[in-house]
């Protein structure tokens, strides 16, 4: 029986899932990268991030040296942890709906 309960909400949700999975695959991304790559607003993608930074599963960078603030997002090792386990719970749940034989 699968345990629907392991999956973690905090990363399920699509922005979420889908920055998570770039940071994880990519490392460290700027902040007009992942909202070029990814087509969302300023204030959705700044949402996500605080979420998943108040989670502890992604740190933010700012660098005010030069002409213009450039801010950057890598993941956490919690994040990664985190991440990790998402991925196995969905590879279970497509593993239970693979016929046996």
């Amino acid at each position: 029986m699968i345990d629907f309960d392991q999956i973690d909400k905090t990363i399920h949700e699509k922005a979420r899932l889908s920055i998570m999975t770039l940071l994880a695959s990519r490392g460290e991304w700027a902040f007009q990268d992942l909202k070029a790559e990814l087509g969302m607003s300023d204030g959705n993608l700044i949402t996500h991030l605080r979420i998943l930074t108040a989670a502890d599963f992604v740190k933010e960078d700012r660098d005010e040296s030069g002409t213009r603030p450039r801010t950057t997002y890598k993941i956490t090792a919690a994040g990664k942890k985190a991440f990790k386990s998402y991925v196995e719970v969905l590879e279970s749940i497509v593993k239970a709906m693979k016929p046996q034989g």
